[in-house]
């Protein structure tokens, strides 16, 4: 995955919003495509080289297992991803047809 075709299809998910807010969501999906192509990369470093590694402060301590660096980005960058497809889908218009869980509800 490309950061271009992340862009082009979170644009095109997006793309029913009014005009207006549209543009200003534009930052959001380039922020957002950055953020997930990142978590990519993460993701696929932490498959290869797991959670946790040995580590010690110098070579006179016994090393203890601690949270990989990459482990705690994917946290962060995962945490920053989810906020702004939050703030896009806040953006969007409730959706002219009923969803799933509405369906079932009424149902009832």
């Amino acid at each position: 995955m490309t950061e271009k075709s992340e862009i082009e299809r979170l644009n095109k998910i997006y793309q029913d919003l009014p005009p207006n807010q549209f543009e200003v969501a534009q930052g959001l999906i380039v922020q957002a495509a950055r953020l997930r192509v990142r978590l990519d990369k993460l993701w696929k470093d932490i498959k290869k080289n797991g959670e946790v590694e040995m580590f010690s402060q110098s070579d006179k301590t016994e090393p203890y297992e601690r949270e990989r660096p990459a482990a705690r980005l994917f946290t962060a960058t995962d945490k920053n991803y989810q906020a702004i497809i939050k703030q896009l889908n806040e953006m969007t218009p409730p959706s002219k047809k009923g969803n799933k869980l509405e369906e079932l509800l009424s149902d009832r």
